[in-house]
């Protein structure tokens, strides 16, 4: 028999919502994290770094912006062009401001690369499909550990990541 719990829907579509909702009452600019090699990911590949897309979600950059409980999808430039966004809440991998990197980041999941065989199940026994396991644990790829907006400062004066773009603060 089947406890409440098991039938329960994922609480990630509420969290990403509720915190999309906290960083725009706090007039600051919401950004997602989108690993791309999650299956059904819709999304402009020239601007993936490590297999990770950051996406601006302010409301002036986004048009006609679905924040469901399967999927997110909207529109946006660019480069210039508009262009239609879909993808899996699963594929999200953190939300977090622009501005300080204060979020919350979601743990990788285990799953097939696209064009990865999945294992058969056997008639007699269930066998669990190929899963690929998580290349981190806690903070992805691409996102800075929470020593403040930039990371540590190194003598560029720019943060330890690409460019010194933002960074994740973990809030607990």
């Amino acid at each position: 028999m089947e406890s409440e719990t098991d039938t329960m829907t994922s609480t990630k579509p509420y969290l990403i919502r509720a915190i999309y909702e906290w960083i725009l009452d706090n007039d600051m600019t919401p950004h997602l994290v989108v690993d791309v090699r999650y299956p059904g990911v819709q999304a402009p590949k020239e601007f993936v770094e490590d297999e990770r897309l950051v996406l601006n979600l302010s409301p002036s950059a986004v048009r006609a912006l679905v924040l469901g409980n399967e999927q997110i999808e909207f529109n946006a430039r660019f480069g210039g062009v508009a262009r239609d966004v879909y993808f899996p809440v699963e594929a999200v991998l953190g939300i977090f401001t622009r501005e300080n990197g204060q979020g919350m980041v979601f743990p990788e999941l285990a799953y097939p690369l696209p064009g990865e065989p999945e294992a058969e199940a056997d008639s007699v026994a269930q066998v669990e499909p190929k899963r690929i396991k998580p290349r981190s644990v806690g903070t992805p790829r691409g996102i800075q550990s929470p020593q403040g907006p930039q990371g540590p400062k190194s003598p560029s004066g720019k943060g330890k990541g690409k460019g010194g773009g933002p960074t994740l603060k973990v809030v607990k």
